[in-house]
């Protein structure tokens, strides 16, 4: 009986460190060189600079699996300083790879800088896009798909295929112009057109009978877009890194700096259709059409462009409210997502943040509890890091909104790693709002209309809420998000609408452990670049 009990010890050992051997073999280095220019394109009919990533508009699509690590050397041949950011890569102990201002020193021209960052424990559709001054108006986007690990299930069959959609509006007008027209007080027009993976015209072929994933993200700079399929109903699977209930939608909001997966089954009469993505609650409305293509086609798509949905507020918001988190369903890991009771951990501190657009020293600027946020010189980070005073205050901008004059400067909320804080977005304008965190993703527990008081805690979703990394705040209403502050470093909390930022609405979160350990917060890269005050400081 003995010599039995330790040969299944054996076995159990060896299957373990089988299962073991196999997840780390696919913790893969993941090596690319970028190479960033300008270039002509004319995407609205219109030629115009776009910026390209290795002679592409948008850049290169970046598949990895879960926990991949990813390098990348991105050499600067534009004329300024540039950056890029990964929207929704949580960058774990790692904020100095977040590629913001507030993190990193922009590249020079003619110079180059390799990030080093991992996906680790994370799935989903997300992006990338360039951080520094206007750019992202010119281009430098593209799509950032992490995979599951072949060790982890899927809550659904594998599609056939998937197809990758990066959907926002455009401006005809150099971006160089468009930063111009901001920095000389004005806020931008209303947008030209909206792009469909850079193009007015695409086609996506499929076969009748399969399915397949549509990965759709709305890389925009101001405008909510309704997304749809001409006759055909789409299961939504996953939202920003989690599994979701796989409800079944005729067409789907995504608001700005937004990303979503869903399947698609080719069950109609074979011919084309109309995949079609309008903008919400805007005059006029711009749309945008694509082809889905039955590879057994023999008519060319015919009828009208299916029309969206009402142009109702509470729609939306009614709609926003039935996705939820899939409680039975992994994400990255093993362990199903409802292992986790968010709702029955205690909120050590509340925030609520008012965003406004308030007219400084004659010029319109955008701000979060009045104060409007300025760049400095020196990243926020390495003036922690390298304990360089006067770059930022950390008692500036306050818990609750107030009732003073709006200034600039450059704030930062101190908070402790580990503490669970509850956040409400409140948006007393007339515009959809839409607010990103970096290095997290939260749960969104509620969405309701003008004003929040501690009494709309009644209504909180505290068992399913999604987690995702954006969330859109409708006007005159607020949005309300849980955050576990588990990952260490200086986190930029923005409006995901890129004129807003630009003028100042943002923060930086600061999430500080006093005691110094590689378990809570990686050293600064030696590869660091150093610029403002932290020139001659040696990492």
């Amino acid at each position: 009986m003995g010599r039995e009990n330790l040969v299944s010890s054996v076995l159990v050992a060896l299957s373990v460190l089988s299962l073991v051997s196999v997840v780390k073999a696919e913790d893969a280095y993941r090596y690319f060189t970028w190479t960033v220019t300008y270039g002509t394109s004319s995407p609205l009919g219109v030629p115009q600079q776009v910026i390209l990533i290795n002679g592409q508009f948008p850049g290169p699509r970046l598949d990895v699996v879960t926990n991949d690590n990813i390098i990348i050397n991105v050499f600067n041949k534009l004329d300024d300083s540039f950056l890029l950011t990964w929207n929704g890569i949580k960058q774990r102990k790692n904020s100095w790879q977040d590629g913001v201002l507030g993190t990193n020193c922009p590249i020079p021209p003619n110079s180059n800088y390799t990030y080093k960052f991992q996906a680790k424990d994370q799935i989903g559709t997300h992006s990338y896009f360039p951080s520094t001054l206007m750019h992202r108006a010119a281009g430098g986007f593209g799509a950032l798909n992490i995979y599951a690990r072949s060790v982890i299930p899927v809550p659904y069959p594998l599609p056939a295929e998937d197809f990758t959609l990066l959907i926002g509006d455009w401006y005809k007008a150099n971006h160089k112009a468009l930063q111009g027209y901001l920095d000389s007080g004005k806020s931008l027009p209303f947008p030209d057109g909206i792009l469909i993976n850079g193009q007015t015209q695409s086609t996506f072929n499929g076969d009748q009978g399969k399915t397949y994933m549509f990965r759709i993200s709305n890389l925009g700079f101001s405008t909510s877009f309704n997304f749809r399929i001409q006759g055909h109903q789409m299961k939504l699977v996953e939202v920003e890194g989690s599994h979701v209930l796989q409800n079944m939608y005729d067409s789907l909001d995504l608001h700005v700096g937004q990303s979503m997966s869903v399947l698609v089954t080719l069950d109609q009469p074979p011919k084309d259709y109309y995949i079609v993505a309008s903008t919400r609650f805007t005059k006029p409305v711009l749309t945008a059409t694509a082809l889905l293509h039955y590879t057994n086609s023999r008519a060319p798509v015919s009828g009208p462009i299916p029309a969206g949905p009402p142009n109702q507020l509470h729609w939306s918001m009614r709609q926003a409210r039935t996705i939820r988190w899939n409680l039975t369903s992994n994400a990255a890991r093993p362990n199903p997502q409802g292992s986790y009771h968010y709702g029955g951990i205690p909120v050590t501190k509340t925030f609520v943040f008012s965003n406004s657009a308030p007219l400084i020293n004659g010029k319109q600027r955008y701000a979060v509890n009045s104060v409007s946020y300025i760049n400095p010189d020196t990243p926020l980070k390495l003036a922690d890091y390298f304990n360089i005073p006067g770059v930022f205050s950390m008692d500036t901008i306050q818990s609750f909104p107030s009732e003073g004059a709006p200034f600039l400067a450059t704030p930062v909320v101190p908070v402790n790693l580990h503490d669970f804080i509850e956040v409400v977005f409140q948006n007393n304008e007339k515009i959809m709002q839409s607010w990103h965190l970096d290095g997290y993703d939260f749960w969104v527990v509620a969405y309701g209309s003008k004003q929040w008081t501690s009494a709309k805690r009644n209504s909180y979703n505290l068992v399913d809420a999604p987690t995702r990394h954006t969330v859109q705040v409708y006007p005159n209403s607020w949005t309300a998000i849980l955050v576990s502050l588990d990952n260490q470093g200086m986190w930029n909390v923005r409006s995901a609408m890129w004129s807003r930022q630009y003028l100042g609405q943002q923060f930086y979160l600061r999430v500080f452990n006093p005691i110094h350990s590689l378990a809570n917060e990686y050293d600064i890269p030696p590869n660091a670049l150093l610029c403002g005050k932290a020139i001659g400081m040696h990492p």
